[in-house]
């Protein structure tokens, strides 16, 4: 819940400016709800595509002041879903982040499903319990073909700094995007699990982007406070094709 209308203008007009057009590389615009409309109509769509942050489940009805995938469907590519915020902040069940995905995909956008555990559960060693309950309640109503096409955001919640979370080592990291795909192959095979886009989301910064970007079978990052810094967020993205290059000559 940053920046008006005006301000988000700014900032994608800066971002235009600093953030070169990457042919491997897309990166996605997530403004609030009353700057999307405005935003859509002024991006550069060879370097952009636009996210909601959250929708309504019902498509239309008398849920006053919401907003549905449906009334969104013209405007994003993509739509977060179950993000750490909505869990914490507004109790967002398994049942609702499902729901959601649902929502989503039935309304032609692709989610970006938030999962990750809290700083309580990790300490209790939780962390797999939480991710599989999380990530397999959200795809249960899904094709493979469905799965395939969805992206996953790896979002601890114990590491981000809205909640004085602490810095993600990112070997740690590793293990867990690992077993998010180890979840999707047992699931539905391994050409599936291979084909789901996996960011990881954690307080990324221009200083440690390099570190998660490198890891193997991560796609991409889930940027929070950075991208509201031009030069922050321009400097993330730019990193991004020197990792991409890296993993293809590997073979990864």
């Amino acid at each position: 819940m940053h920046l008006n209308v005006q301000q988000s203008s700014l900032l994608v007009n800066r971002l235009q400016q600093h953030i070169a057009n990457h042919r491997d590389v897309e990166v996605v615009l997530a403004p609030s709800l009353l700057s999307l409309q405005a935003v859509s109509l002024e991006i550069d769509r060879r370097k952009f595509r636009l996210s909601a942050q959250d929708a309504f489940a019902t498509d239309e009805g008398p849920q006053t002041g919401e907003v549905s995938f449906a009334m969104l469907k013209e405007l994003v590519h993509y739509c977060i879903v179950g993000h750490s915020a909505r869990r914490v902040y507004f109790g967002e069940t398994l049942e609702q982040v499902r729901d959601k995905v649902q929502a989503c995909v039935r309304n032609e956008i692709t989610p970006i499903l938030c999962i990750g555990e809290t700083q309580h559960e990790r300490a209790a060693g939780e962390t797999k319990r939480v991710i599989h309950d999380q990530l397999t309640t959200a795809i249960s109503h899904l094709t493979a073909t469905e799965i395939e096409n969805m992206v996953i955001a790896y979002e601890p919640i114990w590491a981000i700094s809205t909640f004085q979370g602490e810095k993600a080592k990112p070997a740690d990291m590793q293990k867990a995007l690992d077993y998010i795909r180890q979840q999707i192959e047992g699931l539905y095979g391994a050409k599936v699990a291979k084909a789901v886009r996996l960011l990881y989301g954690g307080s990324v910064n221009a200083e440690d982007a390099s570190s998660y970007l490198a890891l193997d079978g991560c796609d991409g990052l889930l940027v929070g406070a950075a991208s509201l810094n031009y030069k922050q967020f321009s400097e993330i993205v730019n990193q991004a094709p020197l990792h991409n290059v890296k993993k293809q000559r590997d073979g990864k």
